[in-house]
C-alpha cells in the first residue's frame, strides 16, 4: 500500500492510512458508509460452517467500527472440475444464514474458476459520522474488554493433525461463527473510546495497533485471557501454527513479557484467530454496561477484562 497514491477527501472518516477494519465516508451529517473486504481458504471441513465462519468473519469489521451491516456481496474462487457443485452450494448456504441473522441483505456477488477453494464477502454498512469507534482511540485509564475467548489457530492445526477429537470442529465452528454482532450492539449504546476485533495477528498483534495508533501503552493480564478448552495443553505440545511464530517474530520487539521462560502462554497469545472477538477499549462503568447487556442476551462465550491503556511508549505491551 506505501507505493499507492493516498486520495485524501474531506468526507473520509477512515481510510488506508491506519490500521483500522474498515473504510468509513461520510454520505450526510447522519449517515457514514462503512465498506470492509476479506476472504481466505477453508478452516475447517464441512463448507456450511466455512460458509458459516467467513460471514461472521466478514461481518465483524462492521460491528468493530460501531456500525451496522447493510449490504453483502459474495466473493468466491472455485475448483469447477475438481470439486462437487454441492460443496459451493453448502459454503453459500451457510454464508447466507450469517448474512439473514445479521439482518443485512445479500444483493449478489462474483465467482472465478480457481484450483484452490475461497470465499469471502464484500460488505457495506452504516453508522453515524459522530459514532464511528477507531482502533485509535484507547485512552489511559481504559479497560480492555475481549468478547471471545481466544486459541482457534491452535485447535485448527491439531485439527488438521488429527490430534485431537472430532468434536473440536463443532467447538471451533461455534466460536468463529458467532456474531460480533451483540458485542457491537451493546458497545453501540455505551461510551467507548476505541475497538477492533482480534484476526490474523493475534492478541498480541492487535493490541499492538491499538496501542500505537492511540499513542499509549498496555499492560495485558495474561491468566486472565479466556482460553479455549484444550489450547493451554495442546501449546504445551508444541502444537502452534506457523502464523504464530511469524506473530512473534514481528511484534515481540514491543512486548515486555514477566512470564517464566517456555511458558506456552506466551504463544497462545500470537496465536492468529479467525472471526475472533471484539476488543473494547473504554472506561470501567462502560465495561460494565456492555457485559451486563451481553448476559441480558445470553451471549454463549466468555468475556472479559485483560488489561489495561496506560502511559508509555507508543505501542508497547507488557504481559504479567
Amino acid at each position: 500500500m506505501s507505493c499507492l497514491t493516498r486520495i485524501t477527501d474531506p468526507n473520509l472518516i477512515v481510510g488506508a492510512n491506519t490500521c483500522d477494519d474498515a473504510g468509513v465516508y461520510r454520505l450526510t451529517d447522519d449517515i457514514a458508509l462503512i465498506q470492509t473486504v476479506d476472504f481466505f481458504t477453508p478452516i475447517v471441513d464441512d463448507p456450511y460452517a466455512f460458509g458459516q465462519i467467513v460471514a461472521a468473519n466478514a461481518l465483524s469489521d462492521v460491528y468493530a467500527m460501531g456500525g451496522k451491516p447493510l449490504l453483502v456481496m459474495n466473493l468466491v474462487a472455485f475448483p469447477v472440475k475438481d470439486m462437487e457443485r454441492s460443496v459451493l452450494t453448502e459454503m453459500l448456504r451457510g454464508g447466507q444464514d450469517k448474512i439473514n441473522e445479521a439482518g443485512a441483505i445479500l444483493v449478489g456477488g462474483h465467482s472465478i474458476e480457481d484450483k484452490e477453494l475461497k470465499y469471502g464477502l464484500s460488505v457495506t454498512g452504516i453508522v453515524h459520522p459522530d459514532k464511528v469507534v477507531l482502533n485509535g482511540g484507547a485512552r489511559v485509564g481504559d479497560r480492555l474488554l475481549l468478547t471471545k475467548p481466544i486459541g482457534t489457530g491452535i485447535l485448527a492445526t491439531a485439527l488438521k493433525g488429527g490430534l485431537v477429537e472430532a468434536g473440536t470442529e463443532a467447538l471451533i465452528t461455534t466460536v468463529m461463527a458467532t456474531l460480533n454482532r451483540a458485542a457491537g450492539e451493546a458497545m453501540a449504546k455505551v461510551t467507548v473510546h476505541g475497538a477492533t476485533d482480534i484476526t490474523g495477528y493475534g492478541l498480541i498483534g492487535h493490541l499492538h495497533e491499538v496501542a500505537a495508533a492511540s499513542g499509549v501503552a498496555v499492560r495485558l493480564d495474561a491468566r486472565g485471557v479466556p482460553l479455549l478448552p484444550g489450547v493451554a495443553d495442546l501449546a504445551a505440545m508444541g502444537i502452534i501454527p506457523a502464523g504464530a511464530y511469524k506473530n512473534r517474530d514481528f511484534y515481540q520487539k514491543w512486548v515486555t513479557s514477566t512470564l517464566v521462560a517456555l511458558d506456552p502462554l506466551e504463544m497462545i497469545l500470537y496465536d492468529p484467530q479467525t472471526s475472533g472477538g471484539l476488543l473494547i477499549s473504554a472506561p470501567q462503568a462502560a465495561i460494565d454496561q456492555i457485559v451486563a447487556r451481553l448476559a441480558q442476551c445470553s451471549y454463549p462465550l466468555a468475556v472479559a477484562v485483560v488489561g489495561e491503556v496506560t502511559a508509555g511508549p507508543a505501542g508497547t505491551i507488557t504481559v504479567g
